[in-house]
């Protein structure tokens, strides 16, 4: 399996096809949690919902509680060289592409649970 998405819409499409969507939520939440944010999906938000919400708290995150934000980050375990690769001149931008970054982190894990376990 390739993890080469072209974007969140591409990998939650893969996850809702493998009938891994609702795992990747609990591991999202799962996540949320262990980074002490009160957030929580529920197992059948819609994936477009499930990406604008995302990408909504990434974007208060970095704006409003910089310090959660990383510690977001590092619990979900994202790429520190992807992060730095984006372009931060457009906040907006920059929690989209970091959505992306958490959603495909996410996906590696719910796959490789299923995968190997």
């Amino acid at each position: 399996m390739k993890f080469d998405f072209l974007n969140s819409t591409q990998l939650l499409q893969t996850a809702s096809d493998e009938k891994l969507y609702k795992k990747l939520i609990i591991q999202l939440n799962k996540d949320l949690k262990l980074a002490n944010l009160e957030e929580e999906y529920n197992s059948t938000i819609s994936p477009e919902k499930l990406k604008r919400d995302l990408h909504e708290l990434i974007f208060l995150l970095i704006n409003d509680r910089f310090a959660d934000y990383l510690n977001f980050l590092y619990i979900i375990d994202v790429s520190e060289n992807e992060v730095k690769l984006l372009d931060g001149s457009d906040v907006v931008k920059l929690s989209e592409n970091v959505t992306f970054l958490v959603l495909k982190r996410e996906w590696q894990k719910v796959w490789f649970k299923n995968k190997y376990s």
